[in-house]
Order: structure tokens, then sequence, then C-alpha cells
């Protein structure tokens, strides 16, 4: 069987005029190739099946010459002529008298066989085929005059609402007939940049993210684009193109989160309650909560229809307000919108009753107190909100025991609970102590608080130091804080253990910063002065104290403090050589990975307390990160750094005396490093990825983009192939989520061996970052499991010659030297017992069996 090429060895186009399909003028062609002997035609031979390709178009043309066989005399051709294909039966020149045509038919099959001069059949019939090639003859068409879309305001960046469809007559396994889209114009235009995009080879028109974050239909309901689509792959000059309008009403988003929800608590409705609904944009989306704060539980919940329900009854004393989101997916688990924050507050109702703060008060009230007097308070609380009529709280005496001298004695103020004495003084003689019952309210519940008012002896002595000068006491200035350093004492004459006796001491003078307190023994009125903060000897090395001692009750009218209730103190503190002072603990600053070496991060500031020079060091820096000015403790960039080899890079800097290196102290230096896109996207490798064969079609795996960038929460990869022939004419990349893709062979036609498959990443970061990924696909013969396995040669899994000589030489050693040795045992063994007797006979068998 021949095959006719055109531009192929043996196979030579000719140039002939361009004629109409007139029969005189294509009649004078063939005799034209007659008169030159078809010196031209070198293409001719016997009757045989043959293949011609020949391109569409072009006119008439001489495609080849078949030669006649004695006895035959003529050619005769049957069947898919068109009208235009044919044999010249005298001389066998097969010709087309026209113009063929792709689109009309790929494919024309004739038979042809020779004859001889009777008409019988000599040779044949044999197939002749000819295969139309298409050329680049008809533009592309879209399947509408105009295209009309509706897009959501807010709308996701990148997801379509429309598509826009051509098509195109030609070839669709050539470029001729691969269309590109893209958008010419865009009206009206308030951007640079463009609100709506176009996937060149989808059609599907999307928001960009400009138009996801502008497009109001408040400001702007209407837009129409102009979008274009060309064949070739819109990669040539001279590719046909066409364009449409496409119209776009915006209108206004159903993805709102709605107001703020109020929530009655301890609600007695049946759960769950349905509490509010969202609406996403898209269809056939998944709904799901996730929560702001990390909670036990999450007393929420969505429907498939978007309806959020409340699970349970609220407590708002456990908590008064939840906040939680709603997000929408798709059947990926791919976001379609922004998540939606949703606020509940818990509204109080008065379902707690008021609280004593004390099980019993005491209150001491001295004999000589004025009628109307504030004599204490009585406190107490309510859970239900604070400054709603529900934590209203009101006070009321509602009894007094004894009721003597009568049974009026006290009043309390009802908003306050403040108790006052109504009258003339109490008497201690009529009665030393006094039980109150105070009920206590608010709108729903009551309460009893008890109060007891002790009435006391009246304040009429004043504490007297034992002696008046405490003389000094010398200490470091290291010297621990809580330290007991006097211990003081000063006696009152009134009433044993009421507030009339108990002596309380303060600093009166030389302790501005409060640097020391005074503790009260209660039994004994004894005083402790202890540090309460460190001593500096720079700051403070003297302190001149002077001592009160005083009562909780107020002295009666005439009796006032004196000198007596005073003593004197002083301190001397003496100097310790203390490290440098760090003005901070920590110093911690946030910077961007990507900052140049030599920035200036932060500047960390020592002090010595002596007065000496610091000087600064930086430890633990295992990195060569970081560097710092030793005089002046400015911290600078040493090297490049990466968040992905530590995103907080944590170490010390030391401050140490000029003239004393040993004193040094420490403080810690956090670098927290901003995220900058600097690393590529690449394919996962953690399985290969292969095909069974041989390929059937319809396969597809599942591969994986991974980028050491941190991954935020609208993060995602594109994934498409290069483009290259190969590389789009034998595979296929369809999206999956927002990190996977599925590969697929586009046909069957693979052989058993490692493809390179050229795949362009973009991980959509600021700046978007692009790769293009060799990735290798291996086609495999497959296990019953398939799993892709390699065939080992079987001549390799036999030892060589060599070898099994070698292995049996070592298997007769031993065998040798085991025989060997039983035999000097046996022999030692008749030496031993002297006697020339039979060998045992559990020798000899074991001799016999070794044997």
């Amino acid at each position: 069987m021949g095959t006719a090429l055109l531009g192929s060895p043996g196979y030579h186009r000719y140039q002939f005029p361009m004629l109409k399909p007139c029969g005189l003028q294509f009649l004078l062609l063939i005799h034209s190739a007659v008169w030159f002997h078809l010196e031209c035609l070198s293409v001719s031979g016997p009757l045989q099946d043959m293949d011609f390709y020949v391109q569409e178009g072009g006119g008439p043309r001489i495609l080849h010459q078949f030669i006649l066989e004695p006895p035959a005399v003529s050619f005769r051709s049957s069947g898919e002529k068109a009208g235009i294909i044919d044999i010249d039966p005298k001389r066998g020149i097969l010709y087309i008298n026209g113009s063929l045509d792709w689109e009309t038919k790929q494919v024309h099959k004739l038979q042809v066989e020779s004859l001889d001069e009777s008409g019988s059949r000599v040779n044949g019939p044999y197939t002749v085929t000819i295969n139309v090639e298409d050329i680049n003859d008809n533009p592309p068409e879209f399947n509408q005059t105009e295209y009309k879309g509706v897009v959501r305001q807010n709308s996701r960046p990148g997801k379509p609402f429309m598509y826009v469809y051509a098509t195109d007559r030609d070839d669709p396994k050539t470029p001729h007939a691969q269309l590109s889209y893209s958008i010419l114009h865009h009206f009206p235009k308030y951007f640079e940049e463009m609100l709506f995009q176009i996937d060149n080879e989808t059609g599907a028109i999307s928001p960009t993210k400009t138009g996801s974050y502008y497009l109001d239909p408040l400001k702007q309901d209407t837009f129409t684009l102009v979008v274009s689509v060309k064949d070739m792959g819109g990669m040539t000059t001279n590719a046909f193109a066409n364009s449409v309008d496409v119209v776009i009403t915006v209108m206004e988003s159903l993805w709102k989160a709605p107001s703020t929800i109020h929530i009655k608590e301890n609600s007695t409705q049946a759960h769950p309650v349905n509490i509010t609904k969202v609406q996403s944009n898209e269809p056939d989306v998944i709904y799901d909560l996730f929560e702001k704060e990390k909670l036990p539980r999450l007393p929420f919940s969505i429907s498939k229809d978007g309806i959020v329900y409340v699970t349970e009854p609220l407590d708002r004393e456990e908590k008064d307000m939840y906040t939680f989101f709603v997000v929408s997916k798709d059947g990926m688990g791919e976001l379609v919108e922004k998540p939606l924050q949703i606020q509940v507050i818990v509204d109080d109702i008065n379902d707690n009753p008021p609280v004593c703060q004390q099980d019993l008060t005491i209150v001491e009230v001295q004999e000589n107190e004025k009628g109307g007097s504030n004599i204490g308070t009585v406190l107490a609380t309510d859970m239900d909100e604070e400054g709603s009529l529900n934590s209203r709280l009101k006070f009321h005496i509602q009894s007094q025991e004894p009721e003597y001298p009568s049974n009026n004695l006290f009043y309390i103020q009802q908003d306050t609970g403040t108790l006052h004495l109504t009258g003339a003084s109490l008497n201690k003689r009529d009665s030393a102590k006094y039980s109150l019952k105070i009920l206590v309210s608010d709108p729903q519940f009551k309460t009893v608080c008890d109060v007891e008012v002790h009435v006391i002896d009246i304040n009429d002595q004043i504490p007297i130091f034992e002696k008046s000068d405490y003389g000094s006491v010398t200490l470091a200035e290291n010297t621990a804080v809580g330290t007991v350093i006097l211990e003081i004492q000063a006696t009152d004459g009134d009433e044993p253990a009421t507030g009339s006796s108990l002596i309380v001491y303060h600093m009166k003078e030389g302790d501005p910063n409060n640097t020391f307190i005074i503790e009260t023994d209660s039994e004994t009125n004894r005083g402790f002065v202890k540090i309460n903060k460190a001593l500096d000897f720079e700051a403070m090395p003297v302190y001149n104290l002077v001592i009160s001692a005083t009562n909780p009750e107020p002295l009666v009218e005439g009796v006032q403090y004196n000198d007596s209730s005073l003593a004197k103190f002083n301190l001397i503190v003496t100097n310790v050589d203390e490290p440098p002072v760090f003005q901070k603990p920590v110093y911690k600053t946030e910077v961007s990975e990507d900052i140049p070496v030599n920035t200036l991060v932060m500047t960390v500031e020592a002090y010595d307390p002596e007065g000496d020079s610091v000087r600064y060091s930086l430890e633990g820096d295992v990195r060569k990160w970081l560097r710092i000015d030793s005089v002046t403790g400015q911290v600078y960039t040493a090297s490049l750094l990466d968040r992905e080899k530590e995103g907080i890079y944590s170490i010390e800097v030391a401050a140490s005396e000029l003239n004393n290196a040993a004193q040094k102290s420490k403080a810690f230096l956090v670098l927290q490093l901003r995220d900058v896109n600097d690393n590529h996207p690449q394919i996962a490798t953690d399985n290969p990825t292969f095909f069974c064969y041989p390929v059937s079609g319809g396969e597809k795996t599942l591969i994986q983009a991974v980028d050491a960038d941190e991954l935020f929460f609208y993060s995602k990869f594109t994934f498409s192939l290069a483009n290259e022939m190969n590389a789009r004419n034998n595979w296929e990349i369809s999206k999956y989520n927002a990190t996977h893709a599925y590969l697929s062979p586009k046909h069957g036609n693979f052989e058993e061996k490692v493809y390179d498959v050229p795949i362009i990443l973009n991980d959509n970061g600021k700046p978007p970052l692009e790769n293009k990924v060799n990735l290798k696909v291996s086609i495999c013969k497959c296990s019953s499991e398939n799993s892709c396995f390699i065939e080992i040669d079987r001549q390799h899994s036999w030892p060589t010659a060599g070898q099994a000589i070698g292995i049996l030489l070592g298997v007769l050693l031993i065998i040798g030297a085991i025989v060997a040795g039983v035999f000097i045992h046996m022999k030692h063994k008749e030496k031993k017992n002297g006697k020339s007797q039979p060998k045992d006979a559990k020798d000899n068998a074991e001799l016999n069996r070794l044997a």
C-alpha cells in the first residue's frame, strides 16, 4: 500500500495555473501533462492501495498516475468522487477537478481497477483514500448575538458568574480551532483596573479583586463588556477574530451579616430555635459555622438552607455575648464568599436573688456616737445584669434584737445599704450587742442579711510607743524584699479586742515611695517593719523615718494624737556593685522578613546603678541574623531573615559593666517575622504520579500544590498546563479545590515510560509568584491493587556459575569441619578410658549419620 504526503520524499507539489472546474480547461491541463511526458509527475506506479493527504481548497490538481500493466488497457474508478475526483481511463491520471472542503467531508474513498480490451477486470479493485487536511478558513462564531448575565455585589474574585461560548468549524485537533477569549472594552470604566476578567480558555467571566470590592448597584447597576474571541490560540496576527457584547447587571448581595441578635436567657421554648437566616449568592452551597472563641461548645447550628439556630437555653451569667462566623463552601470545600460575623447578645432576665457578701456583718459603734452617724454598710450583690432593674437592690431593716431601749435605734438607706443611728448615742449598759435582720430585695427575689452591732467603749486613750527613738539600722541595698528590718511596740489603754484599742502603724514621714510597710499582730499590737520595694543606694542612701500609731476607731472629742504616738527610726543603705539594669525585661518588635541587611530593628537600653559605662552583646543568635552596636544598643540585621525557618526569633541581649564584665544582666529580644510571598509554589512529591498501562481513557489523579509561605484564609493555587503543544495535546488539568487539581490524559495512545508534564503553578499571593514544574508521570504496568511496579529481569535472579561453585565449596568445608570434630572427640574419649573397647553405639550411630 502506498502513501503520498505533501512535502514527503517521492512526492512533489506542482504549481499549475488556478483554473475554474471547467471540462475544457482541465482537459487542456491533462493534455499538457501528457505533452511533457508527465516528467514532472515523478509519483507514478502500478495500481495499488494508496493514501493521499490533500489540503482543502487550492483548486484543480493532479495527484498520481497509475501505470497500465498488460493486458490492461484502461482504468475505471467508483466511490466517493464528490463530482470532482476522477481518473483518466487511458492515462491513469488521478486528478481533482475543483476544491475539496474539510468542513464538508474529511475523507474520500475510491475503488480503482484496471480493465482489458473486453472490459474485464485485470487488477483491483484497489482502495484510494484521499484525506482532506484542514486550513484556517473559518472564523470563530459565538453561539449568541448578545449575552446577558447577573453578578451579585461582593461576589468572590475569580468565581465565574457567566460564560460566553464560541465555536470554529475548522479541525479541532489543530490550532485553527483553538480559541482564546479576551475583553476588548469595558463600559463604563471607572478605574484603571478592570472590574471583570475572562478566562481565555473557558470563556468564564468573573469579578476581579477590584470588582469584588467596588461593584455596587446603587452606584452603577449595568456594565457592557466587548468580548473578543480569536482562533490560532490568539497567538498569531493573522488569526480570525469575532466579538460580542456582554451586558452585566449588578444586583445587591444576598450574602449579608444580620444585625446583632438578642436572645433572652433561660428560654423555656423547645430548642433548637430559629434566630436568623443567611443566603449565599451562589446556589447549592454548604453552610457551616466556626467560632471566634475557643469555647467548650458552641450552642448554635446552621441548616443546609442557611437557617441559624440556638440549640439550647443560654445563661447570661455564664456568657453574655457570642461571636462566631458563617461560611459558605462549594462541593470541594472551598470558600465561596467571605465569612459573615454573627453577634448574639444574651439579654438578662431576673433569675438571680440578692446575695449577702458576708454571712455576718459586724459593725462597731462607740458609746458616744451621735445620732445620725454613719456606722457601716451592708454589702450585697446580684448576678443579674449590672445597671439594670433586675439587679437593683433595696434594703430594709426587718427586725432588731433586743428592742431596748427602743425598736428603732437604727435605720438603713434603702438604695445604698448604709446603716445610721436614729437618735441618741448607744449605751453599753443597755446592751453590748444588737442583732439586725436586713431584708435585701430586687424586683422578684428577697434575701435576709445578718448584721451585729457591737457597742464598744469610747476611744479616749491614744497609742503610746514603748520608746520614741529606735535608733539606726544599716542594710545593704540588695537586701531582699519582704525582710523584717525592725520590730516596734505601742500600747493602748482602751477596751481590748476592739477598734478603740487596735493599733495601726504608718510611715508618717521619710518614705515617699512606700519602700516600707508595717504589719500589726492584732493580738499583741506588735508592729513589724518590712521592705516593700527594693532598696537603692544611688536613689536613697539614708531614710529618716517617722512612724505613727493610730486606732481604726475615731478618738472622742477633746482627745488627740500627740508625740507619744510617734517614733523615729533611721535606715542607712550601703552600696553594692550591681549589674546593669535594662529598661524593659523583654524587647519585642515585628519586621518583614525581606528587610535589607543592616536595617535597624530596635534599640535596647540599660544603665548601671553605679554610673559605669555599659556594653551590649547578643547571646543565642544561632542563625547569625542580628548584630548589636556594643555602645548604643542599636540592633541591626546582619544577614537576610527567613520566616520559613523561624517565624519568631528569640535571643538574649546582655549588658555588662565596662570596667567589670562579670557584672552582667540579660533581657530577651524577640523578633516576630512578618511573611512576604517569597517562595514559589511546588508540587507535593509525597506520592509518585502514575497511570496504569495501557491507558484506557477517563483516568485522573490528584496532584497537590504546596508553598512554604504562610497560607492565609483565602489563599489558593491556580493550576494550568504550560503553553506547549505536546502538553496540551496529551494532558489536561481540572480544578479540584484551592490546593489540589486533577491531572488526566486526553487519549490512550501512551507508551510505557516516564513523561515530563510541564505545569504552571500560581500562588495568587501579593505579589503572585508563578513556577513552572516538570511533573514526572509514569505510564507503567500495574499490580492487581493498581500499584505501579517494575518487573525485574529474571536472568539476574540466579547466581552465576562462579557464585554457585563458591557456595558449594563453602558448604562442603563446613560439613568436613563437623565430621573432623566428631572424630577428634571420639579419639580423645578412647584415650581417656585407656581401653581398646569397641566404639560406643551412640557414637557409631552419630558417625554413620554424619557420613
